[in-house]
């Protein structure tokens, strides 16, 4: 016969300077609390309440002597514990020397960090939808209406213009990027020859080489090019300098003393843009045609004459009003990029470098859209 036997765990406690003992579910607490004595009281009040699961832990205090910091931590570590166990515990009695310093170390309730909330695919698809069309496009559009309206208002107005600020910005966007749209159109024109001279000298087209280069380039490579190039070297800096002046608190500076940024910082670019933009595309149709007319006269026996001649009957007047339409649109198109994303400049020195690089970006996916648009427009 086997006799099974409970275990109990005895009611009081006495260990150096701490006496406890329960009665019911209340947890009488006297002698000293201290660091030496922490540790046993936290292990036998667990071990002899836990089995007993009662609703409620009273623990008196009224004959507790002394208490230090690593008392309180363990009257609020056996309550955390407690707690978990669906045991609610409340402190009672104690002197007022007791109360202060268990006031004064109590760790406090620490808030419960709120759980992550990941979206669903089509629940943050949606958001990121209202978020482009609410925050981006809609910004976008009203800082285009705003730069418009005081572009042309300042058109009539030459007291509101920075004297000087227009040539230097000219010179910038403008005469400093004419080197290199000249070489690059240079090196596209001939190369475009050279590939094409392959598959025209079988049919024996070669002539035709210059209807491919001339009409190309006018229509489509010159301006879309030059735009490209813009975009990557003006653009990046529009957007970099805003940027720079919203980090350091210049713009707030402009609008306390009553002057609008827009129209202090972003009208000249567009000003200087939208003159230089068209000079650089002539730059860069004349660079690249002569590039093809380069490697006709190396591959294909086209010598200058005949290719000059065939162009005469190629041009149309309708290419040179193409690439001066698309030549404005795309000077408004880097120049409002470029200052949207420098307004909207977060977190310092870092976000400096984010705008700008997503400025190029968007700068450019919007210069390929916009040609492909009026592409179709002016076929």
């Amino acid at each position: 016969m086997t006799n099974n036997k409970k275990k109990h765990h005895p009611t009081s406690f006495r260990a150096q300077g701490i006496v406890c003992h329960l009665d019911g579910n209340t947890l009488h607490v006297s002698g000293k609390l201290s660091f030496d004595e922490a540790a046993g009281f936290v292990r036998w009040t667990l071990k002899t309440v836990r089995p007993l699961r009662p609703e409620r832990l009273i623990l008196e205090l009224s004959g507790l002597e002394y208490i230090d910091s690593a008392g309180v931590m363990a009257l609020a570590y056996l309550q955390n514990k407690l707690g978990k166990k669906k045991i609610k515990t409340e402190l009672t009695g104690g002197s007022e020397s007791i109360n202060e310093k268990t006031k004064l170390f109590s760790p406090g309730q620490r808030a419960e960090r709120p759980r992550s909330y990941r979206p669903g695919a089509f629940e943050y698809a949606g958001y990121r939808l209202h978020l482009f069309f609410s925050s981006y496009l809609m910004g976008f559009l009203i800082l285009a209406a705003n730069i418009s309206y005081w572009g042309l208002v300042d058109l009539f107005n030459k007291r509101s213009r920075r004297k000087g600020e227009f040539v230097n910005q000219a010179v910038l966007i403008g005469a400093n990027a004419a080197l290199i749209v000249v070489f690059l159109s240079f090196v596209i024109g001939y190369v475009i020859a050279l590939h094409s001279a392959g598959q025209l000298r079988v049919f024996g087209a070669n002539i035709f080489v210059v209807d491919l280069v001339v009409i190309s380039y006018m229509s489509q490579m010159g301006p879309l090019i030059t735009a490209i190039l813009v975009a990557g070297r003006s653009g990046s800096s529009i957007a970099a300098e805003i940027a720079t002046m919203q980090v350091t608190s210049e713009l707030d500076a402009l609008k306390t003393m009553g002057l609008n940024p827009n129209r202090f910082v972003v009208v000249p670019k567009l000003y200087a843009c939208m003159l230089t933009m068209p000079f650089l595309i002539v730059l860069a149709n004349v660079s690249g045609i002569t590039g093809g007319a380069m490697a006709a006269w190396v591959y294909l026996d086209i010598s200058p004459g005949i290719f000059i001649n065939r162009m005469e009957h190629v041009l149309q007047a309708k290419d040179l009003y193409t690439g001066l339409v698309k030549s404005q649109v795309f000077a408004g198109l880097i120049v409002l990029t470029g200052s949207f994303y420098g307004f909207r400049v977060e977190k310092g020195a870092e976000g400096v470098g984010k705008v700008t690089t997503t400025a190029v970006v968007v700068a450019i996916t919007l210069v390929i859209l916009a040609d492909s648009i009026l592409g179709v427009i002016f076929y």
